[in-house]
């Protein structure tokens, strides 16, 4: 199975970002975040390639934003655990875009290289909780069966609370969503970010 080289879907330039564009994005981030997309100059980092992808279809991926901020910002699960099951999900799909962009934040969500190596290796990491092997778990059987087996569940539910249950098809879903898009239209890594800080694919063709 060979991957594209290069994207399907250019990423949209800033220039020509209209009105629905800027609003979209005002309504997922920051002002300021969005300013800096803006508002760029020869030292701004490069704009991430999977936003202005995005983008050429605001009326869906701005409220798509919204949401996924909402995983992001104001979670029922820990982000450890959150990005266990991202990571998780990354590497199934071989999403190369998702799984070295959220390999590349794992400090900031207490995610460590062991972490990282085991959900590569399809192994158990030492350090991981009962919890987080559960968490990694059902990410596997909602990708494999599209539902949490009942003994997982029955685990998950002794730990955590409603909301925490409700949040955890809807990481792995939300996730697998956007490896697929990622993977479908072809976005690239920008161009300061390097890919072997994350271990590569089994095949390296599959690079998106």
């Amino acid at each position: 199975m060979t991957g594209e080289k290069g994207p399907r879907l250019e990423p949209l330039p800033v220039e020509a970002w209209s009105d629905e564009v800027v609003s979209a994005l005002r309504a997922a981030f920051p002002d300021r975040v969005v300013d800096s997309f803006l508002h760029r100059d020869a030292g701004s980092p490069p704009l991430p390639t999977s936003i202005a992808t995005f983008m050429h279809h605001p009326t869906v991926t701005g409220p798509f934003l919204v949401f996924n901020n909402v995983l992001l910002r104001d979670p029922a699960l820990s982000p450890r655990q959150r990005e266990l099951m991202v990571l998780r999900v990354a590497w199934r799909t071989q999403s190369q875009y998702e799984w070295v962009q959220h390999a590349r934040l794992a400090d900031r969500y207490s995610i460590t290289r062991d972490d990282i190596d085991a959900i590569a290796a399809d192994t158990v990491a030492e350090s991981w909780t009962p919890l987080e092997r559960d968490l990694v778990a059902a990410a596997d059987q909602l990708l494999d069966r599209y539902r949490v087996d009942d003994d997982t569940w029955k685990r998950l539910a002794e730990q955590l609370d409603e909301r925490q249950l409700v949040e955890v098809p809807f990481v792995v879903g939300t996730y697998t969503c956007v490896a697929m898009a990622f993977k479908s239209f072809g976005v690239q890594l920008e161009a300061n970010v390097d890919p072997s800080i994350a271990p590569a694919f089994p095949d390296s063709t599959l690079t998106r």
